[in-house]
């Protein structure tokens, strides 16, 4: 065992572990057990990385220039910041993860997730050194690991980080559920079925005009989450306690972001007002409303095709793949898992937005205290929505069967195709079919031939598929 001190008094830690006293302090006031995503705890270790770098060129760009001697500037030793680098590009390959003892749901505005990083990179580089953890004289928490940082600065530029990376799966994710659906759009581009508006039949249609629809979302939900990057990458890094860089070198303000960037690939970009940049999250809610908007695209395609496809539909037009026993009492039911986890995950991302909304909103002054819980909220529906596009090219759509004969047939069965009569005999006599059609459970070919209403062979090219949904009629069509 090992004791620490902070300036509330002091605390018994295990020997070898690598948080510290911090760290173990927030863990006794925040007792839930929601697990830190550990994609913020793997950005937390490339920010800390660019500062370290940032504050390394600092130093040595000032011991070239000037009489260090003479200066009131306490110069970090380059092997420190060496090691503490080394530390951070472990942490950002998850290593150590299990000593980031603090939940996702936390006080004081991410304070204890900057101090658990920062404890947990400072014992890691003096295991390096050959010392133990907590012997802070030779490589400090705050001193060292801290060098011209704040949480208020380290941890929401952290959060971005991890965002924009995610946004990059997202976005990756949902072009390849668009190839899918297009890939279904054009293979029964032309097979007719019945449409249906409020649960009822309505007018006939096509497997490729419902799968359009599909496509067409899902390309509007990939424009919105590649315009989310420019809303995101605006960092407040080197603005300290509340963006006006107290303790910070100009040189490192400047620096710092371009060096994030660097090190990252992605587009980050330094906040020309860093005090708006750290008290307002309002970019949050916008690009959470984007995610928001994919969901709901997600719930209307799968509530879909779980309807289509389900038992209650006779001779079902669609089928959807087994996937997993559906019942452990009643034998061979099959469930359509899938949607349901779908409608699942898009629900909470719902919910995830409402609290990202109003805890965005909760900022007060110059800060904003909910910035943990609202980073795991949306950590959370990133990788909730990577997982329904995963999972709904490998589990569904990929095997998805189209019974196109069934539902053919369904269309010329159905009394709403007298609806494409309209134009040539009217509405009362298309009505007049229909009721014959369903009194006598007969086809609109049947009807016709007891009726006598309309030519056969002009009957069959009214309702051929590419007349019945090329887009509305031209006189000339009425004249032949």
């Amino acid at each position: 065992m090992r004791t620490e001190k902070d300036f509330l008094g002091e605390k018994i830690l295990p020997a070898d572990v690598l948080y510290g006293i911090h760290s173990l302090r927030a863990k006794e006031n925040f007792p839930n057990k929601s697990l830190f995503p550990i994609e913020w705890y793997q950005a937390m270790a490339v920010v800390k990385k660019a500062c370290y770098l940032t504050a390394k060129d600092f130093y040595k760009k000032t011991r070239e220039r000037y009489e260090t001697d003479l200066l009131n500037l306490k110069l970090m030793d380059g092997a420190v910041l060496d090691l503490l680098i080394e530390s951070a590009s472990e942490c950002e390959e998850s290593l150590h993860f299990e000593n980031f003892i603090i939940p996702a749901i936390s006080g004081g505005a991410g304070t204890s997730i900057n101090m658990n990083m920062n404890e947990i990179l400072t014992n890691l580089s003096l295991i390096k050194l050959g010392h133990k953890p907590g012997d802070y004289t030779f490589i400090d928490p705050i001193e060292h690991a801290n060098i011209f940082q704040s949480t208020n600065d380290t941890v929401p530029t952290a959060l971005r980080i991890a965002i924009m990376k995610l946004l990059n799966m997202l976005e990756d994710s949902i072009n390849i559920t668009r190839a899918s659906i297009e890939n279904i759009e054009k293979t029964y581009r032309d097979t007719l079925r019945i449409s249906y508006t409020q649960m009822q039949e309505a007018v006939p249609t096509t497997f490729g005009r419902l799968f359009s629809s599909y496509s067409d979302a899902l390309s509007r939900d990939w424009w919105r989450i590649s315009k989310c990057h420019e809303r995101i990458k605006i960092v407040n890094l080197g603005g300290s306690a509340i963006g006006t860089s107290i303790t910070v070198p100009r040189y490192f303000v400047t620096e710092v972001a371009r060096t994030l960037q660097q090190i990252t690939g992605l587009p980050v970009t330094h906040g020309e007002n860093l005090v708006d940049a750290t008290c307002n999250l309002d970019s949050f809610v916008e690009v959470h409303g984007m995610l928001k908007a994919h969901a709901v695209n997600l719930e209307k395609m799968v509530n879909d095709l779980r309807l289509l496809s389900s038992d209650v539909f006779y001779n079902k037009e669609i089928e959807i793949p087994q996937k997993q026993a559906g019942s452990s009492i009643m034998p061979g039911k099959i469930n359509p898992v899938i949607p349901e986890f779908v409608i699942s995950s898009v629900h909470r991302v719902y919910s995830n937005d409402s609290l990202i909304t109003s805890l965005c909103a909760q900022g007060c002054l110059e800060l904003n205290a909910y910035l943990p819980v609202i980073g795991h909220a949306f950590l959370e529906s990133l990788n909730l929505l990577i997982a329904c596009n995963q999972t709904l090219n490998s589990n569904l759509l990929k095997d998805l069967i189209i019974n196109e004969d069934t539902a053919e047939s369904k269309v010329f069965k159905s009394p709403s195709i007298t609806t494409a009569l309209i134009p040539y005999i009217g509405y009362n006599k298309a009505t007049e079919i229909t009721k014959y059609m369903k009194q006598n459970k007969k086809d609109i070919f049947k009807a016709n031939e007891d009726l006598k209403f309309i030519e056969e062979s002009k009957l069959k090219e009214i309702l051929k598929p590419e007349n019945l949904i090329r887009g509305g009629f031209s006189v000339k069509d009425l004249m032949d």
